[in-house]
């Protein structure tokens, strides 16, 4: 397959559940418009959190080395980028907050060392899936994915949220909530084909 690469970033450290069934759906749309969807799952990679030693402020590369350096290079070679995340106290799962965190290469490269970002966004999605009861809905996990996405040069328009999903593999009783996210899999391929999102 030649299509646009998008990198699909799991972000539950939970396997076969709600969030992992949304992803598999907006695959599916990917893979109907002729997308190559590449998955990674947070929760499995060999990652360290970001340590703020700073020594990336002058070289915009990270000196940990771990499985981050695959993720770096995903992000790099992948024409859009996907993250798929339940809501854990408002904010991302752990695992997936260290992976947005040892992006700070990309904030540097931009902000401190002025490399000039790319002419057009590359598109993005955001998939979240929040339980039920958190007063603070599903807004504080969208905007640590938003803000990397600015930073990487992706789009973050297309936002699916949804809560009162608690139990595992609930999501697979909603039809139309699978169907709206496959679309969002389909216009994602199609946006990267056209350049932009």
């Amino acid at each position: 397959m030649n299509g646009p690469r998008v990198l699909c970033i799991a972000g539950s450290p939970r396997r076969r559940g709600n969030t992992d069934r949304l992803l598999d759906e907006f695959e599916a749309g990917v893979k109907e418009t002729g997308g190559v969807p590449v998955r990674i799952v947070a929760a499995s990679l060999a990652l360290a959190g970001c340590r703020g030693c700073g020594a990336c402020s002058t070289t915009g590369r990270c000196v940990v080395d771990d499985d981050m350096c695959d993720v770096y290079r995903l992000i790099d070679e992948s024409a859009a980028i996907a993250v798929a995340t339940p809501v854990y106290f408002a904010s991302v799962p752990s695992q997936l907050k260290a992976l947005l965190d040892r992006c700070q290469p990309y904030w540097v490269r931009r902000y401190r060392l002025h490399v000039p970002a790319p002419a057009a966004k590359r598109p993005g999605a955001v998939l979240v899936v929040g339980g039920g009861g958190d007063p603070f809905g599903t807004s504080c996990a969208v905007a640590p994915i938003r803000s990397v996405f600015a930073v990487l040069g992706v789009s973050a328009d297309d936002v699916f949220e949804m809560v009162g999903i608690d139990e595992p593999r609930d999501i697979v009783r909603d039809a139309r909530a699978l169907a709206q996210v496959r679309e969002m899999g389909r216009r994602l391929v199609n946006a990267a084909a056209e350049g932009g999102g």
